[in-house]
């Protein structure tokens, strides 16, 4: 309880250029280290492991990287064989849209089976233009559950550079730094990269990596640096 009010009051604080800075010298390695330990995961992960990472960004969508977190657990022993019942069942209690997800988790485990064999790094390696991966998990019918936001959260997770995860504490830090007018999050795909590339543009200006700004405005927001 203590944590979390902790974050809500951070949540209320009106980010500024000066104080942004500050925060980044102040949370540069950790921010630096987290980004170093996504990048390890593509370098050593398995198969199984990449697919986790993105069953974790489907349950993360329209949740919280916590939920997410414990759903993982709680999924992990039915994850590749288990039947939409059975990850029902697993998940139940530990997430808000257990249906939803149980049936997003069968659906995308079974097309991924289907179009690679769930050789989840192959198939990374497939896909060389930085949109073009992006496209496979957001705009893609076999993949269920998750859009740009969270299709960029899962490729940062597994150490791509480069992708900006526009939730709703990213996009309010946008708004009340000026770089974007409005903080609605974007429906479609145009609108998508056309904050992210205000996002980098805005990185570029300050000096401040932009996957580096991407951790450190959600950690402003929130109190934490997760996943």
């Amino acid at each position: 309880m203590i944590i979390m009010a902790k974050a809500k009051n951070i949540e209320k604080e009106i980010i500024t250029i000066n104080n942004l800075k500050a925060s980044y010298l102040a949370k540069q390695s950790a921010i630096q280290t987290r980004l170093a330990e996504f990048q390890t995961i593509y370098n050593e992960a398995d198969d199984i492991k990449l697919f986790e990472e993105l069953v974790f960004c489907i349950f993360t969508a329209g949740a919280s990287a916590k939920m997410g977190l414990k759903s993982i657990e709680k999924v992990r022993p039915v994850l590749l064989t288990g039947t939409e019942a059975e990850i029902l069942d697993s998940i139940t209690g530990a997430h808000r849209y257990a249906r939803e997800r149980s049936r997003y988790i069968v659906h995308t485990r079974e097309y991924l089976r289907e179009n690679c064999n769930l050789q989840m790094k192959e198939k990374l390696l497939s896909l060389k233009e930085k949109e073009e991966r992006r496209d496979f998990f957001a705009a893609n019918p076999g993949i269920k559950g998750i859009g740009y936001k969270e299709a960029s959260h899962f490729l940062r997770n597994i150490g791509y550079s480069g992708y900006g995860i526009l939730d709703k504490h990213i996009l309010r830090s946008l708004h009340e730094l000026s770089v974007i007018d409005n903080p609605t999050p974007p429906t479609t795909k145009k609108k998508y990269l056309a904050i992210e590339q205000l996002m980098q543009v805005f990185a570029e200006q300050i000096e401040i990596n932009f996957d580096e700004l991407d951790l450190l405005l959600w950690s402003n927001k929130t109190g934490e640096i997760l996943k």
